[in-house]
């Protein structure tokens, strides 16, 4: 399974190359409530979420997640971290990460890549983890990432 949330793009980007590497199911993590698409509008929701905690409601489940074994989590870098949208997806009743491979991975234009691919280790601490991968450029070497943690790609 590729889960991701992308805001801008970037991040849509980097995991349509996942799902084509791996064959993987492509799922696109979408709140009820979309975020403003101008940026400034967006940070201010996004940092407001993040500094009171807030969860927002997700627009749809993935179907059978029981039966995927490995799971790519994904998105932007926003306010130093992953954004509130993850949590709720990585929180949710939904679904249970114990034992599942979770591999993180995320787009940044500046920094915090570490911090945000630790929060999604750490928003999943019942799953076994491969080393994730953060990237500003959606042109990036996915493939050869996918191959240095054992990840035979597929497709190209």
């Amino acid at each position: 399974l590729v889960a991701y949330f992308s805001s801008g793009g970037t991040t849509q980007q980097v995991a349509e190359k996942i799902a084509r590497y791996t064959g993987g199911t492509f799922f696109r993590i979408e709140t009820i409530t979309p975020y403003p698409n101008e940026y400034t509008p967006c940070t201010v929701v996004a940092k407001e979420e993040r500094d009171n905690g807030i969860r927002p409601q997700l627009k749809a489940t993935v179907k059978n997640f029981d039966q995927y074994d490995t799971i790519f989590v994904g998105c932007p870098v926003w306010w130093h971290t992953a954004p509130m949208v993850i949590w709720s997806f990585l929180e949710s009743n939904n679904y249970n990460f114990s034992g599942k491979t979770v591999i993180p991975f995320c787009t940044y234009q500046a920094t915090y890549r570490d911090e945000t691919l630790a929060k999604i280790v750490e928003l999943t601490p019942e799953s076994k983890h491969l080393k994730g991968f953060g990237t500003t450029d959606k042109k990036a070497d996915v493939a050869s990432w996918l191959k240095e943690i054992g990840i035979n790609a597929v497709g190209n």
